[in-house]
């Protein structure tokens, strides 16, 4: 289980190399489902693609076509493989001001690849068993986060490092559980000073 922050393509493509069962959302999972996504016609999730023939479909039943492929490292060596389409025309398009601000033709840069695995996550978070796992997560380690940020105050941290940083979240993993433990103990005192009442 992860939240939107590791839903990109080389987390995807490492859990599907590696054959490991996950639900991870991506970062535009929760806004694609409201209406406002769904009809905003410049995302491409709302047109159609073509696999045969490679090509997407606007809004307005314009058909962009591949011009060239591209590649792009992220900082960890992964390797991303774009494509990208051009539309034909989008001279006297009804629709362009709601498409694309560019004056020209429009142009999408697409990773396939991404799109797929994005699919199957969706299709994952999307299942029964899928949505009670995310709902769990929620209710599991977010809460601590909350507290530690939040409630605690807690931003940054102080040390460098990866043996100090690690020793650091010992601590206010320790420190969080007594806490915890603490207010446990203090409420069960009162629930036997009323019974004993």
């Amino acid at each position: 289980m992860a939240d939107a922050g590791y839903g990109g393509e080389e987390n995807y493509d490492y859990l599907e190399g590696n054959e490991v069962e996950a639900v991870v959302k991506y970062s535009t999972y929760h806004r694609e489902k409201s209406k406002a996504w769904q009809k905003d016609i410049s995302k491409i999730d709302n047109w159609t693609y073509n696999t045969e023939q490679d090509t997407w479909t606007c809004a307005s039943g314009q058909t962009l076509i591949f011009r060239r492929a591209s590649k792009e490292k992220t900082e960890s060596g992964y390797e991303i493989e774009y494509r990208h389409y051009r539309s034909i025309s989008c001279e006297g398009c009804p629709l362009k001001a709601q498409c694309t601000k560019a004056e020209g033709n429009r142009e999408v840069k697409v990773s396939l690849k991404y799109l797929r695995l994005k699919n199957q996550a969706r299709e994952k978070l999307r299942s029964e068993e899928g949505y009670a796992l995310a709902v769990r997560r929620m209710i599991e380690p977010e809460p601590v986060f909350g507290d530690m940020k939040n409630n605690r105050g807690f931003k940054r941290f102080l040390l460098r490092g990866l043996p100090k940083v690690s020793l650091e979240v010992g601590w206010l993993s320790l420190a969080h559980n007594l806490l915890k433990k603490a207010a446990v103990d203090t409420k069960n005192k009162g629930t036997k000073r009323k019974q004993v009442a």
